[in-house]
């Protein structure tokens, strides 16, 4: 059996970078071990797995992930505290946007923590990550602090898009995190494309199969039917391009539930000639050895669809009270039944990894961590009235339409 190894995050660069070296350095020295752990997943319950016609397949099995990932007690305990640290920040976020600091549009992330956290540690800083709008947890993982990213839904200067895109529209290139889209579904076809471009470099740098990267695209359930989705998907599977597409199937696109919109609701098969693998979205270690294997088949073989099935305990977005078309009941069970926090904990707990009281001081740090960056972030200056006008793409010499037909205006901008 295939033994999985999951290296230390990038975690670290997050939040304000000294305070969380402290934490992390402070939480390493009190577990530290070189032991691995092994924790198993049940595959019948964690994984379904969609198959096409072997005249996809060309010859390769696809046997998906494992029923087994190992890790080191720093690894599982780093796994925690991110999951731990974006339920925090998110619950600032709602703190904030109710005071009316934040302005505009504004989508949780809380109950699918797991799924960004599971792909940071089955990925590189060099493969893409492309989302939709609900990407706050994203951008704390990818490399973005507390600091920056608060700023930016406040639209402060110190923003991770200098405070011009708020909530939506959080970037961090330079770990190769494209975003943060607004229009639903458009961020499939651009990730499509930055795995073209991986598929590209690689091949043009004779790079070994282990050594290559991939484009991991999410969009959700809402999204799901769009026609430039399935248009992608032809291309990718036509030119065997490195990408896995992930499906966060949180249930409700907006206020309508996936039987109401989706002929079928096993977004795993939609990619229909690409196999696929639906994972518990609320499992962590499921969501990286889901994501491992897709990353493993994809620079090998092409494109995967990835279905993961999660939950969201806010509404669509925070002008939504999320109780309309579903109930409180129904929040409270899975909050109950699935959470991917507990479920994390108690499997800590079962592992000897770490006690209740040492958890809830990780907990503690974690929210001292958010409180000082939400402090720093209202208290940074709103950019200056000349930003209007910068980071602006247009041509040197422009023609604008007046009031009138016969009315234009030529604009020079150099």
């Amino acid at each position: 059996m295939k033994k999985t190894l999951i290296t230390p995050s990038k975690f670290v660069k997050n939040s304000n970078a000294l305070a969380f070296k402290k934490l992390i350095t402070q939480q390493q020295q009190r577990f530290q071990t070189s032991d691995l752990i092994s924790f198993k997943i049940n595959k019948e319950q964690a994984y379904k797995l969609h198959i096409p016609h072997e005249k996809y397949l060309k010859g390769a099995t696809f046997s998906g992930p494992t029923d087994e990932v190992k890790v080191t007690k720093e690894v599982a305990l780093d796994m925690y505290r991110q999951m731990a640290l974006i339920r925090r920040f998110e619950l600032a976020s709602d703190q904030q946007y109710k005071a009316r600091n934040i302005r505009g549009f504004c989508h949780l992330y809380s109950g699918q923590e797991a799924i960004c956290v599971g792909l940071e540690h089955a990925s590189t800083r060099k493969d893409s990550v492309i989302t939709a709008y609900r990407e706050h947890g994203f951008q704390l993982v990818r490399g973005g602090t507390v600091e920056s990213t608060m700023a930016e839904q406040l639209g402060k200067v110190t923003g991770c898009s200098k405070g011009k895109g708020g909530s939506m529209h959080m970037y961090n290139v330079a770990e190769n995190f494209f975003g943060g889209n607004g229009i639903v579904g458009a961020q499939v076809p651009v990730g499509t494309g930055l795995a073209m471009a991986h598929q590209y470099f690689d091949n043009l740098n004779k790079k070994e199969l282990k050594d290559r990267n991939v484009s991991f695209v999410l969009y959700g359930d809402g999204a799901a039917n769009q026609g430039q989705v399935f248009e992608a998907f032809n291309m990718a599977k036509l030119w065997n391009i490195p990408v896995v597409y992930i499906c966060e199937n949180n249930k409700y696109g907006m206020g309508t539930a996936i039987n109401r919109s989706s002929a079928s609701t096993d977004y795993y098969c939609r990619g229909d000639f690409i196999p696929g693998i639906y994972v518990d979205g609320m499992d962590v270690f499921a969501v990286y050895e889901a994501c491992r294997y897709a990353k493993e088949w994809a620079v090998e073989h092409g494109p995967v669809v990835i279905e993961a099935e999660s939950y969201r305990y806010y509404g669509h977005s925070m002008s939504d009270p999320g109780i309309s078309y579903r109930t409180r009941e129904e929040v409270q069970q899975v909050r109950n039944s699935r959470d991917p926090i507990v479920r994390m904990k108690g499997r800590l707990i079962e592992h000897g990894i770490a006690t209740e009281e040492q958890l809830k001081d990780i907990d503690n740090e974690v929210k001292e961590i958010v409180q000082q960056g939400v402090d720093k972030a209202l208290k940074a200056d709103f950019p200056p009235l000349h930003e209007v006008a910068e980071d602006v793409l247009c041509d040197p010499i422009y023609q604008v339409r007046g009031r009138t037909i016969d009315e234009t205006f030529t604009i020079k901008t150099a």
